[in-house]
């Protein structure tokens, strides 16, 4: 881990740290990306919980990069970024694919989309950390941002 700062936060400090990692798209190394995420996160300070609900979206915003968005393609990487914040535990996560609308991506929820396999890991993301978010990079790629905040 990179210490970047130390800050306070009702009257104790929180040490900021960022890691970053690539990984190949390939669905082998998807775990690579969680594990490196949910130790991130336990030693960040994460309870047990919301270390689970860290590796449950992280393991579909990965999956999602590397199926997705990179298509498979071995030679587009994934791109991840860790940072330990003050309010909580944010992750980056950015592929090299065309993009995708989110509005059109079917609501899982929805009795007509009860059975249909697309959507689930966008819900699990939503579900599992307080804040998602996503959008093209400027370079071309989407990027996906998720926080899970700090239990107050």
């Amino acid at each position: 881990m990179n210490r970047v700062a130390v800050e306070a936060n009702a009257g104790k400090l929180v040490t900021q740290e960022k890691k970053e990692i690539t990984i190949p798209s390939k669905i082998e190394a998807i775990d690579n990306a969680v594990i490196a995420a949910t130790e991130f996160a336990a030693a960040s300070g994460f309870a047990d919980d919301a270390v689970f609900a860290i590796d449950m979206a992280v393991r579909e915003a990965v999956a999602n990069a590397v199926k997705h968005g990179n298509q498979l393609d071995e030679t587009k990487p994934v791109e991840i970024s860790f940072s330990n914040q003050s309010r909580g535990f944010e992750v980056t996560i950015r592929d090299f694919g065309s993009g995708f609308e989110i509005e059109e991506v079917p609501d899982p929820t929805n009795p007509e989309n009860l059975l249909k396999a697309n959507g689930r890991g966008i819900l699990f993301m939503r579900n599992f950390m307080e804040e998602v978010e996503w959008f093209e990079h400027p370079q071309g790629g989407t990027v996906v941002k998720m926080c899970k905040l700090r239990a107050g």
